[in-house]
């Protein structure tokens, strides 16, 4: 089998091909839904709110991309570590995925930069493990009728076209485009290079939020392409082949283009929601108790599920009190409580609905 040469840097790509009327139409949509998204999360009290709860939902989204596939009460069991001897492997990935995302996020906030270290970083997360880059030849693509249409660069290649891309996602001023074309085209460099064993795709769709953070787009992490992604799986990867082949830059760039300005407009809505019935509680619990504060409200919101440990370390208080709390809004309405095997937690329901447009399993 032969291998294409080495893939030419990035900056090869003459810029002025991507100012064409329906990319810079495209551009305006993009970037006004993603200003408002900024704006949004920027207005919710405490952000790390929505790292946490968004956090899951691209996790579950983006590993459902790779046939990894958990449902929302596996994966929000497991996040809470209620019992990890009874989570599915699945919902152990999408976890990891999650966690990997949080550290890619602190390297980046912490460094201004997205370097090639910090992807090794996120990578091991993802992983939980550190093999580096791919030692063998990568996985190769082929079509209905068995031929190779595309085998990732040889592994001795892999430190060098990495050190190229390191250089193309953080030199602002070495190749003059929209940093939304820039994602798209380190999006496509990226998932070309192949450069790990597992996890590339994965890896991949998180490079892209951490660069919008990086350039300033957004503050934190809460631009989730995955979810458009899966809705459109197959143009996906036809338009991934589609550079590859035809050099169709400009479509691949539209594509991106509009899942960015899809999921945007989604993020918007679900953080409003989010926004709106954290003020509901917040005004409910305060008027009906005494134990009103912004560390309860921060549990009851970081995640759609809670018990009684977190709520003991958050709040400072013992096992009783803590009990005493949850149990006295769950007779208010606000939380219901679930049995799974020893364990006792308690569901923010209309949180779990806006998150998953799903109902929360019955109890049990």
């Amino acid at each position: 089998m032969s291998h294409p040469p080495p893939m030419p840097p990035l900056e090869h790509l003459d810029p002025a091909r991507f100012e064409t009327p329906a990319i810079l139409k495209k551009l305006v949509a993009a970037h006004r839904q993603l200003a408002e998204l900024k704006g949004v999360a920027a207005s919710v009290p405490n952000q790390s709110i929505l790292i946490r709860t968004l956090g899951l939902q691209e996790a579950k989204d983006s590993s459902e991309i790779e046939s990894i596939v958990t449902t929302h009460d596996e994966l929000f069991r497991e996040a809470v570590a209620l019992d990890t001897a009874t989570a599915s492997p699945a919902a152990k990935e999408v976890a990891r995925y999650s966690h990997a995302l949080q550290v890619g996020f602190a390297s980046v906030r912490n460094s201004g930069l997205l370097t090639g270290n910090h992807i090794l970083e996120i990578q091991a997360a993802l992983e939980k493990s550190r093999p580096g880059y791919r030692k063998v030849p990568g996985t190769v693509l082929r079509d209905g009728a068995g031929r190779v249409i595309y085998a990732p660069p040889l592994p001795e290649l892999l430190p060098g076209l990495m050190s190229d891309l390191e250089r193309f996602i953080n030199d602002a001023s070495g190749y003059p485009t929209d940093p939304l074309v820039k994602m798209a085209l380190i999006h496509h460099q990226f998932e070309s290079i192949h450069p790990f064993y597992d996890g590339n795709g994965r890896t991949g769709r998180i490079i892209n939020v951490l660069y919008l953070v990086k350039e300033g787009l957004l503050d934190i992490p809460v631009l989730y392409l995955s979810r458009a992604i899966v809705r459109s799986k197959s143009d996906y990867y036809l338009l991934l082949q589609s550079v590859r082949e035809s050099d169709r830059w400009e479509d691949w760039v539209l594509y991106l283009l509009g899942a960015v300005e899809r999921t945007a407009a989604e993020g918007i809505a679900t953080i409003q929601a989010i926004k709106a019935l954290l003020m509901e509680y917040k005004h409910r619990i305060r008027a009906a108790h005494k134990f009103y504060s912004q560390d309860l409200i921060t549990n009851l919101f970081s995640h759609p599920y809670t018990k009684i440990d977190f709520l003991m370390r958050d709040l400072k208080v013992s096992r009783i009190t803590a009990t005493r709390y949850l149990d006295l809004l769950v007779a208010d309405g606000l939380l219901r409580k679930r049995k799974f095997w020893r364990n006792n937690y308690y569901v923010n329901e209309p949180l779990f609905r806006i998150l998953t447009g799903e109902a929360p399993p019955a109890g049990e």
